[in-house]
C-alpha cells in the first residue's frame, strides 16, 4: 500500500469513527426500549479528508465558525418572514416610515407622534433608545428568569407596525442572508390577505358544519376574491423585494439567486371561522399559485384559544386537504413541555398532526416522549417520512429546552427525518449557521451526518418535481436516483437522462446546486493533513 493510499484509509478510519453509532452519553435516551442508532454511513476519500478537518478544528473556536459559516446547508423550511429580519434592519424601516414608538411598551405605531410616542428616528442618533427597541423586539440581552416564552411571541406585536407594510425589503435581507449562510431554498411563512380574510370570516356563522362554512366561502365567489388579494400582495412584494435586491440589473443582491416559496400562517388562537377561512384560503393558494405551496397554524400552541380547539382545528385540515389535495401541510406541533401546559395537553399533539390533519412536516415537535404511545408515534413518522424541523435556539429560548432533553437523538434512533431551522432568527439573534454547529457540538455530529443533515432540508422541501435522491426509511445516506448514479458533481458528467431530470424537476435542480457547492467545499481539504 503506497502512502496516499495509507492516508486515505487513515483519513477514512477516523472519519468513521468520528462518526460513531454510539450516542453521546448526555443525549442518550432515558427509555431503553428505543431502538439502537443507524449505523455511519461509508464515506468517500473527499468526504473524509474533509471530516478529518473538521475534527482537527473543534477546539479552534475562529476555525470552527468559519468552516459552518462555509459549509453548504440545504434549505430553510421553517422560517417566519417577520421575526428574520435582524432587528437593527426593523428600527431602519421604522424609522424611514416616519413610525413611532409608544416609550411605555416600546411598540411601533404609525404617526403621528403625540405624548408618550417617540419618533423612530430618533434611534439614529440616541444609542441608548436604539438599544432599548432592540432588546424590546429580540431575545438580545434578554434577563435570565424572564419567561422567554412571553417576550419572544410578544416582539411580533411590538413591530408589527413595520413588517407589514415592506413584505418585499423584508424578503430581500432575509434572501442575502440566507445566500450568504451557504443556503439554497427557502420556505418563509407570510399571512396572506389578512385583513380581507378576517372580514369574510367574520361574515360566515359558524355552527360546526364543515359544508357549510365552505359553501359559504366560494359563495359569490368571496374566496376567490381573498386569492386575487394574495396574489397581488405577493406580486408587489416581489416587485419590491426585486428593486430592492436590484435583480435583473448589473449588480444583482446575492439574494436574487436564492429559490423562494411561501407558505400561508394560520393563527390558531382565532375563532373557529377565521382559522377554517385561513386554511381553506392557503390551501386554494397553493393549488393555483407556485409560489406558494403549504399552510401552517402558528402563535403560541398553548395559548387558550390554541388548547381548546386543536382537535377541531385537525379535523378542519382534514376536511379541507379533501377539497384541496395538492396543497402541502406543514404543522407546528408538539412546541410544547411541561409547567408550560397541563400533562393532558402533552399527550396527543403531535399524533393529532401526523394521523389526523396528515402532515407531511412536524414543526418542532419537542414533546415527543410526553405523548402517548410515543415510540409507535416515532416509528408512524419514520415509515410515513414525517420530517420534524429543528431550531435548536429557538426550543432554548421559548421552552427553556436543549442538550439531552431535546428529542433530537430520539427521532434519529427511529429514524425520523430531521431539518434543521432558524425559526425567527432575526429574533432569535443567530443563524443557520448556528444551528449545524450547535447540533455537530452538542450531538457529536461528523461530516457525513451533517452532510445529509443538509440534503434532508431540500429532499423534505415542498419543491415540484422528483428528487436527486433515492431515499427509504430503512436506509441511512441519500443514494442517487438511477438516472444519476456515477454522475454527481465531481464525480463524472450528468448524462442525457440526468440533464432531463434536471430540466424538468425544480427539486432536483436545487438540489444538483448544492452537491456542486459539496464538491467545492470539499475541494478544500484535500491538500489538508
Amino acid at each position: 500500500m503506497n502512502r496516499r493510499r495509507a492516508f486515505r484509509v487513515g483519513l477514512a478510519t477516523l472519519s468513521m469513527l468520528s462518526l460513531s453509532s454510539a450516542l453521546p452519553a448526555a443525549a442518550q435516551p432515558a427509555n431503553s426500549s428505543v431502538p439502537p442508532p443507524r449505523s455511519a454511513r461509508l464515506l468517500t476519500a473527499a468526504e473524509a479528508r474533509t471530516a478529518a478537518y473538521l475534527n482537527s478544528v473543534r477546539q479552534d473556536p475562529a476555525r470552527l465558525r468559519s468552516f459552518f459559516l462555509h459549509l453548504p446547508k440545504g434549505g430553510d423550511l421553517h422560517n417566519h418572514l417577520s421575526g428574520a429580519v435582524p432587528t437593527e434592519y426593523l428600527i431602519t424601516l421604522a424609522a424611514e416610515d416616519g413610525l413611532c414608538i409608544d416609550e411605555k411598551t416600546m411598540t411601533a405605531v404609525a404617526p403621528r407622534c403625540g405624548q408618550g410616542k417617540r419618533p423612530a428616528a430618533d434611534a439614529r442618533t440616541d444609542r441608548a433608545f436604539h438599544d432599548a427597541l432592540v432588546r424590546a423586539w429580540s431575545m438580545a440581552d434578554f434577563p435570565q428568569g424572564q419567561s422567554g416564552h412571553d417576550h419572544f411571541f410578544d416582539t411580533f406585536g411590538k413591530f408589527g407596525e413595520v413588517t407589514w407594510r415592506h413584505r418585499g425589503k423584508l424578503l430581500s435581507k432575509v434572501a442575502d442572508d440566507i445566500v450568504g449562510q451557504n443556503q439554497f431554498y427557502l420556505e418563509t411563512l407570510t399571512t396572506p390577505a389578512s385583513e380581507e380574510a378576517k372580514k369574510v370570516a367574520d361574515q360566515a356563522r359558524w355552527d360546526g358544519d364543515f359544508d357549510r362554512m365552505h359553501r359559504a366561502l366560494v359563495a359569490d365567489g368571496k374566496l376567490d376574491r381573498l386569492v386575487a388579494t394574495a396574489r397581488k400582495e405577493a406580486d408587489e412584494a416581489d416587485a419590491e423585494f426585486r428593486t430592492a435586491s436590484r435583480c435583473g440589473t448589473s449588480h444583482p443582491a446575492p439574494g436574487c439567486r436564492l429559490t423562494v416559496r411561501w407558505n400561508s400562517q394560520v393563527s390558531r388562537g382565532s375563532s373557529p371561522e377565521r382559522v377554517f377561512t385561513q386554511i381553506e384560503l392557503g390551501m386554494r393558494l397553493a393549488e393555483r399559485d407556485g409560489r406558494f405551496t403549504a399552510v401552517n397554524l402558528v402563535q403560541p400552541e398553548d395559548g387558550e384559544i390554541a388548547l381548546r380547539d386543536y382537535t377541531l382545528q385537525m379535523r378542519m385540515l382534514a376536511y379541507l386537504h379533501r377539497t384541496y389535495p395538492r396543497a402541502h401541510i406543514t404543522l407546528h406541533a408538539g412546541e410544547l413541555w411541561p409547567g408550560l401546559a397541563k400533562p393532558e395537553d402533552l399527550k396527543f399533539h403531535i399524533d393529532e398532526a401526523v394521523d389526523i390533519a396528515q402532515a407531511e412536516r412536524i414543526g418542532h415537535g419537542v414533546d415527543l416522549v410526553h405523548e402517548d404511545d410515543w415510540r409507535q408515534l416515532a416509528r408512524t413518522m419514520a415509515d410515513r417520512q414525517v420530517a420534524v424541523e429543528v431550531p435548536f435556539t429557538s426550543n432554548a429560548q421559548i421552552l427553556g429546552v436543549k442538550g439531552a432533553e431535546h428529542p433530537f437523538t430520539t427521532y434519529r434512533a427511529y429514524g425520523v427525518p430531521i431539518v434543521l431551522a432558524t425559526d425567527d432568527p432575526g429574533i432569535s439573534r443567530i443563524g443557520i449557521s448556528h444551528e449545524y454547529q450547535y447540533a455537530s457540538t452538542t450531538y457529536h455530529l461528523g461530516y457525513g451526518e451533517l452532510k445529509d443533515l443538509a440534503r434532508a432540508s431540500l429532499q423534505y422541501s415542498f419543491l415540484p418535481g422528483r428528487s436527486l435522491w433515492q431515499v427509504t426509511p430503512t436506509r441511512y445516506g441519500y443514494h442517487p436516483v438511477a438516472a444519476c448514479r456515477g454522475q454527481l458533481p465531481g464525480r463524472g458528467t450528468p448524462g442525457a437522462a440526468c440533464r432531463h431530470l434536471l430540466a424538468s424537476s425544480a427539486k432536483a435542480a436545487v438540489e444538483w446546486r448544492q452537491e456542486t457547492a459539496f464538491a467545492s467545499f470539499e475541494r478544500k481539504f484535500t491538500t489538508r493533513h
